[in-house]
């Protein structure tokens, strides 16, 4: 594994963001959101991943995370990529509503030849690069960031009405998946 998707410390916070290749947007449709945020909860629930932010944005999401048990960060996210990917690509080529399905079907075969690691497709760009949030600043301002997200790009007018974030758990109100 490449040192891009290296924690130097294993017990440290911090933020990570995945984007689809080429920038797609696939996050559009809710089913491919809900793969994301089930994908979430079961690396919580089994791997012990502890996922104190996220926001799921219509071609990459953004999380704030660190990790519970013995399970190294790295191989946390790794597995959840792999999952998520091959899930993702699987309910693109499932649903009969999908309009942009061989659009973006090309794309993710076209990447995926590009890539020796892959057989068929890729879905996922390979440039995340964890930061570590040393000081509670740096964790307020990557904690802004990523609820603001959404306002930034004119999709909600407040952080708390966007339903694909962590930001109503902050407010005390209750998300998509909580």
């Amino acid at each position: 594994m490449s040192s891009k998707y290296k924690f130097h410390n294993p017990d440290g916070i911090y933020f990570v963001t995945f984007a689809v290749v080429r920038w797609v947007d696939v996050f559009t449709r809710d089913v491919y959101r809900e793969i994301i945020l089930d994908s979430l909860k079961y690396c919580q629930k089994e791997k012990g991943l502890r996922l104190h932010a996220y926001v799921i944005m219509t071609n990459h999401l953004h999380l704030i995370i660190s990790r519970e048990r013995k399970n190294l960060l790295e191989n946390i996210l790794r597995d959840f990529k792999k999952f998520t990917s091959s899930a993702l690509i699987k309910a693109i080529k499932e649903n009969p509503y999908e309009s942009r399905k061989e659009w973006m079907l090309e794309i993710f075969e076209t990447e995926g030849r590009k890539n020796p690691n892959n057989k068929h497709y890729q879905f996922w760009r390979q440039d995340n690069h964890p930061v570590e949030l040393t000081s509670n600043k740096m964790m307020d301002q990557k904690l802004d960031y990523v609820h603001n997200n959404p306002v930034k790009q004119g999709f909600v007018n407040r952080p708390e009405d966007y339903p694909w974030s962590s930001m109503t758990n902050y407010t005390g109100e209750k998300g998509k998946k909580g």
